[in-house]
């Protein structure tokens, strides 16, 4: 995704007018060039356009900044762990119990 700075963010800002005037495919093909564009309406930013790709990037960088957060406040409390033996002690499973299990991480 596009990071924008005060240089390039003048260039992204986009009339409203200009889609009454039938200019929507040719800022919909500027926003798959350059990522982002401002809608402004009476001077007033009303929404931003972003491409699908761009917008999933974002989603999943805020996603990724949510569980940092959440790990580090888990971290920073005085908890006691459960090691391995015991959690498999305490609901009565053994290693053997496990040989068959398939598991399946998602990535």
């Amino acid at each position: 995704m596009n990071v924008l700075n005060t240089v390039n963010v003048l260039d992204s800002i986009v009339p409203i007018s200009r889609f009454n005037k039938g200019e929507a495919n040719k800022i919909f093909s500027d926003v798959k060039k350059s990522g982002i564009s401002i809608v402004v309406k009476n001077n007033v930013p009303e929404c931003i356009l972003m491409s699908p790709q761009s917008y999933r990037k974002m989603m999943e960088e805020y996603e990724d900044a949510l569980l940092a957060a959440e790990a580090a406040k888990r971290l920073s409390q005085k908890v006691e762990y459960a090691d391995h033996e015991d959690v498999m002690k305490k609901f009565g499973i053994s290693e053997a119990d496990l040989d068959d299990v398939e598991v399946n991480l998602e990535q």
